[in-house]
């Protein structure tokens, strides 16, 4: 593991530990919520979750009608497109008849262009499903770990691609790995990293590259 990013990782692990997100009951929730969490917050996913009374199952998002759906999710916001976007997913899915083992079969990047040629899936959210539902080693990019990026003596460039190989490069290819960095990295933006950054308390107050004593 890259010399800095363990250093970051072991210090964000020391105050956070283990998250274990993505908060799911199975594979085609942990769908439903990267498509809904596109351009919201997580309160406002949970909400339409909820709006599902428990029933959120891929052939039941098939039958409901357009309206019912959208009525079902509007609480996630931009409602009439994400509609779409979760029939899509889901058309996709039933290619595999929703069964989480057989996506597991393709090869990552299989996966990952199938998934990007679906309407309405871009790279956060099809790298969101590959490793939450799906258990794949590609590492998660979203504004938190774009800020995080650009605020520490990275050099992860300043797209998604970049950054996402940057990580990819510098860390085992391990998806439990993955998935905890990425949820440390959001929970500490949350807490400390916004965009107005409130620095004291933070966990890497001393690693990040505008600190007196920088991570070296």
């Amino acid at each position: 593991m890259d010399n800095i990013l363990c250093k970051i990782y072991d210090t964000l692990f020391a105050r956070y530990g283990n998250l274990r997100w993505w908060p799911a009951q199975s594979p085609y929730e942990v769908i439903v919520g990267a498509v809904l969490t596109q351009n919201t917050n997580w309160g406002n996913v949970e909400k339409a979750i909820g709006n599902f009374n428990g029933d959120i199952t891929p052939t039941r998002v098939l039958s409901l009608g357009q309206d019912e759906l959208k009525a079902i999710i509007r609480p996630a916001g931009f409602f009439n497109q994400k509609a779409g976007y979760l029939k899509a997913i889901t058309e996709w899915y039933a290619m595999y008849d929703f069964d989480a083992t057989r996506v597991m079969a393709l090869t990552l990047n299989d996966a990952r262009n199938q998934l990007l040629a679906v309407k309405g899936i871009g790279n956060e959210t099809a790298d969101s499903i590959l490793l939450y539902a799906f258990g794949f080693p590609t590492f998660v990019i979203d504004k938190y770990t774009q800020r995080f990026c650009s605020r520490f003596i990275l050099d992860a460039g300043d797209n998604y691609m970049s950054c996402k190989n940057y990580f990819e490069k510098n860390l085992p290819k391990d998806a439990a790995l993955f998935n905890n960095y990425h949820a440390l990295l959001v929970i500490n933006a949350k807490n400390h990293c916004a965009s107005k950054p409130k620095c004291a308390g933070c966990p890497l107050e001393m690693q990040c590259k505008k600190a007196t004593h920088p991570i070296r």
